[in-house]
């Protein structure tokens, strides 16, 4: 049995978010906590949330026991780019491509 917690349209580049991912894949729930309260990147507090939902959602919904979760999956897909121009030097404009990311992560019991 395994439960599941999305989180959509978080302002954060899919590769910056990637990072963090592949920092608590396979980690039990609670190192995955300790390591995502002490990893200094603006990634860490989104995700943090996240697995905290997708812990209350397996121990609420799914009867899972609490102590025995680990995290099975988690990644980050890219959403959609948020468009912007920036003028440049003689007239140009070059496009910022401010990025998205949906990210899921999947607990599972042990």
């Amino acid at each position: 049995m395994e439960a599941k917690a999305h989180l959509n349209y978080v302002r954060i580049s899919p590769r910056k978010v990637g990072i963090v991912c592949d920092l608590i894949r396979g980690k039990s729930v609670a190192q995955a906590t300790a390591i995502l309260m002490n990893t200094p990147k603006a990634a860490s507090e989104p995700l943090l949330k996240l697995l905290k939902s997708a812990a209350a959602n397996a121990e609420n919904n799914h009867g899972m026991d609490p102590e025995k979760l680990y995290v099975s999956e988690t990644f980050a897909n890219p959403g959609p780019i948020i468009k912007r121009i920036m003028p440049r030097a003689q007239g140009r404009a070059y496009r910022i491509n401010k990025r998205t990311s949906h990210v899921t992560i999947v607990v599972a019991e042990r």
